[in-house]
């Protein structure tokens, strides 16, 4: 029981199973000894820590595919309901029960059950995200049915290394999906309770290498992405805030305060730990409770996070002391640089870009601790990120069989023999009919995958978001044969690109190249496109085929991008 106490222990670790640990757990070891190496310029006033964790693995993983014979069920298997229910009835190995059970009991707080596949978090490997995480709440009194809950999570996680999403991307992968293996961590979640809730302050991710500079930023000063809660906000590509912690007060250029105040967040995701959470193992968010800025006001956490606008008098105001709409825009942790927070951002970056030889992406958790003066930092995740150079002349930009360009663009390269293009049709477009939008490229991009074949995707509003309001809903593995993703920005739809999320992530590491359009600076020539031959067509979205090959140019370094005919 001595090795299984250590579970509560910040920055500690179990292991059970003689296999491999995954990729996630593996970046969290590594973190743990060197996080060490900057003890001394940690400031006093945080408390930087990664959360006790149990490692399952892979050997448990296998006995488990092994035993119950899915292996072949499973990579033939496309309907992840059925595929979820199957893993679920299927018996884990027993003789990993006990030390499960006791540790569980030991356990009085929520867990995390976190996928550690052996390809996520790596720099060539494209699957940050595709995995699954689940949570689960102490269920006070209930520790039986708090077990089995437990154990159902494993197998949710388990199965999702076959989801239909995961198959989408071994598609585009080098890596045979009958080789994969999954690890699993048992974390103990970031954060506080508020009466049934439990959640960090805030959460976020952090970027070493910004390829979205603005601004005075440059692409080395690196990005951080705030939101309210869980981190689930992020990684959903829901509505987060983003700064630089070269510039805290350089905000993202907003056309009024109306404006800031319509496009920030307004919900935060936080765990119930409450008793009478419904049994429903296939549900993802089966313990997650999405709530009202309101609550988080009442819970007494804005504090430090957001600002007030002041509607008789059109201002944003920082901090809480007006009545009005509140802001979650950070400005006292961030502009007045509280805790350190902006000084110890940069203290990361450097630490383990010089460790990774390579920029980084940082995952965290945080939750303020008034009476002292300090801010928990929970480290939950490091995985190392591409760098690119620059491949496009300034008199290309202006050549006249341009397609379309942009001074905002991921990726770097060219890219040559692609012939179609699916676009959202300008005509009756209409953002309330996005999820419908996604729903049509989704069907258009499986004929691709079959085909195994590439195309081109233009559409308007935010790709990947989790809001509908905000652009068109699509996960990856929805338009995981486009090769090149664009959206345009309309004059009623001019929303900041969400650069947080694990969609943005698995964009660079398939190098997919990804173009930014606004409506008042860029070129797109709608009347080329839209004479070119039609190869299938639905009621939002249009398949083309042009003639001759299109060449995508991309210049990373400048953030410069071209369609060329």
């Amino acid at each position: 029981m001595d090795n299984i106490s250590k579970f509560f222990s910040h920055n500690s670790h179990l292991i059970i199973g003689k296999g491999e640990v995954g990729g996630k757990a593996a970046g969290l070891l590594s973190a743990s000894s060197i996080l060490l190496k900057i003890k001394k310029e940690i400031p006093p006033t945080i408390n930087l820590f990664i959360p006790g964790m149990v490692i399952i693995a892979s050997d448990i993983f296998d006995k488990f595919i092994e035993r119950n014979k899915l292996l072949e069920y499973a990579i033939n298997e496309n309907n992840d309901r059925y595929l979820n229910k199957r893993f679920l009835s299927s018996i884990f190995p027993n003789e990993y029960l006990g030390e499960l059970y006791n540790i569980l009991n030991e356990a009085k707080f929520p867990l995390a059950v976190r996928s550690s596949g052996m390809l996520e978090d790596s720099a060539e490997e494209p699957f940050a995200g595709v995995y699954k995480t689940k949570m689960i709440n102490p269920q006070p009194g209930t520790p039986n049915l708090r077990f089995t809950r437990l154990i159902d999570s494993i197998k949710f996680v388990y199965a999702s290394v076959y989801s239909e999403v995961a198959k989408n991307y071994f598609t585009v992968s080098t890596y045979p999906i009958e080789h994969e293996k999954m690890a699993v961590i048992l974390q103990r979640v970031a954060g506080e309770k508020h009466y049934n809730r439990f959640y960090p302050d805030f959460s976020g991710v952090a970027k070493s290498y910004n390829f979205y500079p603005f601004g005075k930023v440059r692409p080395e000063d690196g990005i951080v992405h705030l939101a309210l809660g869980l981190g689930k906000t992020i990684v959903d590509g829901d509505i987060a805030w983003a700064y630089s912690p070269a510039f805290p007060k350089h905000k993202f250029q907003y056309k009024n305060n109306k404006d800031l105040l319509n496009l920030t967040q307004k919900k935060f995701w936080a765990i119930d730990i409450s008793s009478a959470v419904k049994y429903d193992p296939l549900k993802e968010t089966e313990f997650l409770l999405h709530e009202e800025l309101s609550t988080a006001e009442y819970d007494n956490v804005l504090k430090n996070l957001v600002s007030t606008y002041v509607t008789y008098d059109d201002k944003i105001i920082m901090g809480l002391g007006y009545e009005g709409p509140r802001v979650v825009d950070f400005s006292p942790l961030i502009e007045l640089n509280m805790y350190g927070f902006n000084d110890f951002m940069k203290i990361l970056f450097n630490c383990f870009e010089t460790e990774y030889k390579a920029p980084v992406e940082i995952e965290f958790a945080c939750w303020q601790d008034y009476k002292n003066s300090i801010l928990n930092f929970a480290f939950l995740q490091v995985r190392p990120m591409r760098k690119y150079t620059s491949s496009i002349e300034e008199f290309e930009l202006n050549a006249n069989n341009v397609v379309l360009k942009s001074n905002k663009v991921l990726g770097n390269g060219i890219l040559e023999g692609i012939y179609d293009i699916i676009f959202v049709k300008r005509e009756n477009f209409d953002i309330k009919n996005s999820t419908i939008i996604a729903n049509e490229i989704s069907q258009m991009n499986k004929k691709f995958l079959k085909g195994n074949k590439k195309y081109i995707l233009i559409g308007f509003g935010r790709w990947g978001s989790a809001d509908p309001w905000m652009g068109i809903p699509v996960e990856l593995s929805n338009v995981s044969a486009a090769k090149v993703i664009v959206e345009v920005n309309l004059m009623n739809l001019n929303v900041e690109s969400s650069q947080g999320s694990h969609f943005f992530h698995n964009l660079l590491n398939l190098d997919v190249y990804y173009f930014t359009l606004n409506y008042d600076n860029d070129y797109i020539d709608w009347e080329w496109i839209e004479k070119q031959e039609t190869i299938d067509e639905l009621k939002f979205v249009r398949h083309i085929k042009t003639n001759s090959k299109l060449i995508v140019k991309v210049d990373g370094k400048k953030g410069k991008g071209l369609l060329l005919r």
